[in-house]
């Protein structure tokens, strides 16, 4: 980079996350990052961790595991990095793998910024082990600055470590692909048309996607037409189909496998509602796609979710493992074709306006600033 004739050398972030071709939230994270305008100002470098990405066996999996945290000091020296921003899930797997990561970076003299991709609240990961529980007080201390996600989670974290600058910094998205998307105005006869519902992520029993589907045939036993596409794959993809089946809604459901581009695009840009009853759940890049293309939503108050779905404004939110409050936010959303639309507009406005790749951008450019000084920050960072 060159300023006013002088050479400035940006600084190194490494950003550490899984192979940036997987299927997974925190891949989309990674990638966007290195589209986003904060790319200019940082040299970011990816470092694999995980094995999202990988196809390994199980000694070669150990074997990366004993290796990767020196790798990771190799990676810092030869890069001169100033900053590791490490993004990691409180979970059993993702802590412990990614406390030696921690550890290495801060041994390394480089600042770390920790981010939490979802997961339990600390109050509640360690609970039945007040050792372990102060364990994980005492290496959260040891990051120069927590992110998470959800305002819920902001208000956990400082409670937990409140001497420690926790900053909430929700996930984004490149606007502009949506913006330019327009949707079909709604037919005369649109309170009896098909309710065109879509889902797209990890096909997973947490999701909710049974209760969806018991809730599409109860809306049906009433009279609701309805269409839903699913979309994605993983671990309860056959069982799912097999389970569509004998409720008897293959007329009524498809799976559509993992979509990308403008396939995206299309599916999102036709769902009249997007819905995702999911148990748990970070900030869903799928959600913000979904209400971007101008689809309202049918979801779960968790996460980082009530964040951005105002009840009864861009969408429905019904309480997790409830089948009949599923059907009954399709049932009313089908029978109200005009409080759809206006709930339409409402999503596009609310993530052109809060959820942008530049909202994102400088949120972390002003904390890479800081850290990047190598000064006290924690006052600053806190607020």
């Amino acid at each position: 980079m060159v300023a006013n004739g002088l050479s400035m050398i940006r600084p190194v972030v490494l950003v550490l996350g899984p192979h940036r071709a997987a299927l997974s939230g925190v891949s989309t994270h990674l990638n966007t990052l290195f589209v986003s305008p904060l790319a200019r100002e940082f040299a970011l470098v990816h470092f694999q961790v995980g094995s999202e990405g990988r196809i390994e066996n199980g000694l070669a999996r150990v074997l990366r595991l004993l290796v990767s945290p020196f790798a990771l000091a190799v990676a810092i020296f030869a890069h001169g990095a100033a900053i590791v921003h490490l993004n990691t899930s409180l979970n059993l797997r993702a802590y412990w793998r990614d406390l030696a990561y921690l550890i290495v970076a801060k041994l390394c003299g480089t600042r770390v910024v920790y981010q939490v991709h979802g997961g339990l609240l600390p109050q509640h990961f360690f609970r039945r082990s007040r050792v372990l529980c102060g364990f994980l007080r005492a290496t959260l201390r040891v990051a120069d600055v927590i992110v998470v996600l959800a305002q819920s989670e902001l208000a956990a974290y400082r409670a937990f470590v409140p001497a420690q600058p926790v900053v909430a910094v929700p996930n984004a998205i490149d606007c502009t692909r949506y913006t330019a998307l327009t949707r079909p105005r709604s037919p005369a006869s649109a309170s009896r048309a098909r309710l065109h519902l879509a889902f797209l992520g990890r096909l997973a029993r947490e999701k909710g996607l049974y209760e969806l589907l018991q809730a599409v045939r109860a809306a049906r036993a009433q009279g609701v037409q309805t269409r839903l596409t699913i979309a994605g794959g993983g671990p309860e993809e056959g069982t799912l189909k097999r389970y569509a089946l004998a409720l008897d809604l293959a007329p009524d459901v498809e799976f559509v496998g993992p979509v990308f581009g403008k396939a995206k695009l299309k599916l999102l840009g036709a769902a009249d509602v997007f819905v995702l009853p999911s148990y748990n759940e970070g900030l869903p890049y799928a959600l913000l796609e979904g209400m971007a293309a101008g689809a309202a939503v049918v979801s779960t108050p968790v996460g980082a979710i009530p964040d951005v779905v105002a009840d009864g404004v861009h969408g429905l939110l019904v309480p997790p493992q409830d089948t009949a409050a599923i059907a009954r936010a399709i049932t009313h959303l089908a029978a109200n074709r005009d409080l759809l639309a206006r709930m339409s507009a409402a999503c596009r406005s609310r993530i052109a306006g809060a959820y942008s790749i530049e909202r994102l951008s400088e949120s972390l450019h002003r904390i890479y600033s800081e850290l990047s000084q190598i000064k006290p920050m924690r006052t600053r960072l806190q607020s």
